[in-house]
């Protein structure tokens, strides 16, 4: 049996339900949502260890159309944004849309019929003439390449794929990786373990969480009076939007950043010994920013210690440094990210002529406006190669993308069309223009980041320019960027979505 729709999405993060809801707003109800995980989410239901929050503030990580009075944090933790997420599935009406549990498997476009086949789940077969991708980037962990990992005896996992069943009291363990999840649940454990061994390869750049409760007075008004919620999202967008010119070049904003961060340090750290093993050795921004109060006060618990000698060796019951010392371990939690370049990875996308998507980014990972692939027509990708930010919202840029579809759907619909496909020379001068873009960033300024691409180390994740510019690139799908075929597409929208606001 096989299931027919006009447009099949993959994943219920941010992305997938964006797409949705606007494919509900525009009057288009032929669409399926399958997501692999037990629940919506993406991102905020897979990643549930004790701490986990967003660094961007709440008002500004969420949808621009569905604006949340009810943040009771400037930084909302993982629960309530994932109540946020299934509200706001429930009151667009997509719930009933969304297979959970069914993961895409494979999806292949068959050129005489103008659709993608795709099989998901145990074997459900979906027939779709359009496949939009919502797969985030911050799910898939990285596990860290350490000699003897597998012998290790006692409890192991990824932050992203925590163990509530685990009891830390009283319990030697070793937390490997100092990046964003473990500067947030660092400080939750701590208190409970016997002793904390933080293993750190490269410190980051850490400033300080102004995070507080949002007070029930403020509540009433942003219920009472929308545009308050309207106006606060303005401000924090501008707020973080500006940081992106030290980025790109502005040396004396990077410097601000590296003094407010430096600074941060030198209030929380009073031992310079410590301070100095916690300093970064490369430029502000370069990996990502970590936003974080209570990191830094918890290495100085005395039952907490900061390891900074690289791993030679995990055995049964400890690790081993290449100074020689053995740390007794009787846990393990990798705090290692995530492999946030590798798209579209554990499913097969083969496109015209039989020709594989991960085939083509053999060189490098690329698509046109990191939306739209050359040789695979009818597919949209949602924080796609070269869309990922340093500074401000993602949320901001996946509705801009979401926005951009919808104006390819009604294109396809106002010229009678049913298939379109990026060209390949507009595919590749947008690579030359990001390859233009990189040198001269803090990204490209010497340091290795999950930005980069451990293949070739180009910077294939982050979009080099602000939020603004991309909003501006994406306002539309433009004909003279593809080429259309005429196999005929029913039931798409008359018109494209409103332009999101900030």
């Amino acid at each position: 049996m096989c299931e027919v729709v006009d447009v099949l999405i993959v994943g219920a993060g941010f992305s997938g339900l964006c797409m949705a809801i606007k494919l509900r707003e525009a009057g288009m109800d032929s669409f399926l949502i399958v997501e692999k995980g037990e629940e919506i989410g993406g991102t905020w239901w897979y990643n549930r260890y004790p701490g986990c929050a967003c660094d961007i503030p709440s008002h500004l990580y969420s949808f621009s159309f569905d604006r949340n009075p009810e943040w009771t944090r400037m930084y909302a933790e993982q629960p309530e944004i994932l109540d946020y997420l299934r509200a706001a599935a429930k009151r667009h009406g997509i719930t009933s849309r969304i297979r959970l549990q069914t993961p895409l498997r494979e999806a292949s476009w068959d050129e005489p019929q103008g659709v993608w086949h795709a099989i998901a789940g145990d074997g459900v077969r979906i027939d779709a003439r359009v496949l939009v991708s919502g797969m985030g980037a911050l799910h898939v962990p990285r596990y860290p390449e350490l000699n003897g990992l597998e012998r290790f005896a006692g409890p192991a996992f990824h932050s992203a794929n925590w163990d509530p069943s685990v009891n830390f009291e009283s319990k030697n363990v070793a937390v490997i990786g100092t990046g964003a999840s473990a500067a947030q649940f660092v400080p939750r454990i701590a208190p409970q373990a016997g002793r904390l061994y933080v293993f750190q390869r490269t410190p980051a750049w850490i400033l300080p969480r102004l995070d507080r409760e949002i007070p029930e007075r403020w509540r009433r008004v942003f219920r009472r009076v929308p545009g308050a919620t309207w106006l606060v999202r303005t401000l924090l967008f501008w707020r973080l939007e500006m940081y992106v010119f030290g980025f790109l070049g502005n040396r004396t904003m990077r410097r601000l950043g590296e003094k407010q961060a430096r600074m941060h340090l030198e209030r929380q750290i009073p031992d310079p010994k410590l301070r100095d093993r916690l300093t970064p050795g490369y430029e502000f921004g370069c990996k990502r920013v970590v936003i974080s109060s209570d990191f830094y006060p918890t290495l100085m618990r005395p039952n907490v210690e900061l390891v900074t000698a690289g791993i030679s060796e995990v055995r049964p019951h400890s690790i081993v440094t290449e100074d020689g010392t053995e740390w007794p371990v009787d846990v393990i939690v990798y705090g290692t990210g995530f492999r946030a370049t590798e798209m579209l990875r554990g499913i097969r996308i083969t496109g015209r002529g039989g020709v594989e998507i991960h085939e083509t980014w053999k060189e490098r990972t690329s698509a046109f406006l990191g939306i739209t692939a050359s040789g695979f027509p009818n597919f949209f990708m949602l924080l796609g190669p070269n869309t990922g930010l340093g500074h401000n919202s993602v949320v901001l840029m996946i509705e801009a993308q979401v926005r951009y579809v919808m104006s390819c759907l009604h294109l396809m619909q106002k010229r009678g069309n049913g298939v379109m496909d990026v060209r390949p020379a507009s595919q590749q001068k947008f690579v030359e223009e990001i390859r233009r873009r990189l040198p001269g960033t803090v990204w490209e300024s010497g340091c290795r980041s999950w930005y980069q691409d451990e293949r070739t180390g180009e910077s294939s994740a982050i979009w080099p320019a602000s939020v603004v510019a991309y909003q501006r690139r994406t306002r539309a799908g433009s004909a003279k960027d593809y080429e259309f075929s005429d196999v005929r597409l029913t039931g798409l929208p008359a018109r494209p979505s409103r332009a999101p606001r900030a």
